[in-house]
């Protein structure tokens, strides 16, 4: 295995035992975790810098009531006390359900989704604290388990056939996760892009004592016209100090 591949792995191993403990990680599992990779001092810093785009912080391991807000503790005690009327299974009856479910008996899987439903919670606290609230984690993690229990006919044994579920569930909700800091990312760029062309804008035109036009800003930034209005666009045309006449024109807007 090769220093990249390491590398990957240690990520994974990291982000997985963050999600454990509330999205933190104690300074001495993080040293471990990179132990062998023996990292520069840049690595380090782009190791630190990739903890907080992924909102993982250094320390100690925060509680339910900490990284749960009021809202959530609360939807969470519902959404529990609610499964508690569902029935109980033994070890016998669950494995009795895998099987029947495997050879695509309706009954069984839906035996198996009641079953399981009362660890969805516990799975999703584990992605909680990432820019996803935990009733959408759940909803998440409900619908791959109904969908996993139609799908086990491939399996060759009870245990094989729990694996894939949990892990349908859990892939799921990490799906979800990942969609929304890469959702996250992009609106970060296009605010900051907004932003900056707001700033330029009103400087531009302190100079000018007016209100500028797209094409003076393009020539200012040194970006097309293009990138002007779409972020004029993005802004709900918001920017105060462009010309809106001038913008119409451009645009074609009569």
């Amino acid at each position: 295995m090769n220093k990249e591949q390491l590398f990957a792995k240690a990520l994974e191993e990291l982000n997985k035992t963050a999600r454990a403990q509330g999205n933190m990680i104690r300074q001495e599992q993080l040293d471990a975790c990179f132990a062998a990779l023996s990292l520069t001092k840049e690595q380090n810093a782009m190791l630190l810098e990739y903890l907080k785009q992924r909102g993982i912080g250094i320390g100690e391991p925060l509680s339910q009531e900490e990284y749960l807000s009021n809202e959530e503790i609360d939807y969470l005690k519902a959404y529990q006390e609610s499964l508690a009327l569902l029935p109980t299974a033994t070890d016998g009856e669950k494995q009795a359900a895998f099987l029947s479910a495997m050879a695509g008996e309706k009954d069984a899987q839906r035996r198996l989704t009641e079953i399981f439903l009362p660890q969805i919670p516990e799975f999703a606290k584990l992605y909680a604290n990432q820019g996803v609230l935990l009733d959408d984690l759940i909803g998440q993690g409900n619908m791959a388990l109904s969908e996993g229990v139609t799908m086990l006919n491939a399996m060759e044994n009870a245990t094989e056939a729990e694996g894939m579920l949990v892990k349908m569930v859990l892939d799921s909700m990490e799906e979800l996760v990942s969609g929304n800091f890469e959702a996250k990312k992009i609106d970060d760029k296009v605010v900051k892009k907004v932003n900056e062309i707001a700033d330029k804008a009103h400087d531009l035109a302190e100079d000018l004592r007016r209100k500028v036009t797209i094409s003076e800003l393009a020539e200012e930034l040194g970006i097309s016209e293009k990138s002007i209005r779409d972020a004029y666009r993005m802004s709900g045309f918001a920017i105060e100090d462009i010309d809106k006449g001038a913008a119409d024109e451009v645009d074609g807007v009569q």
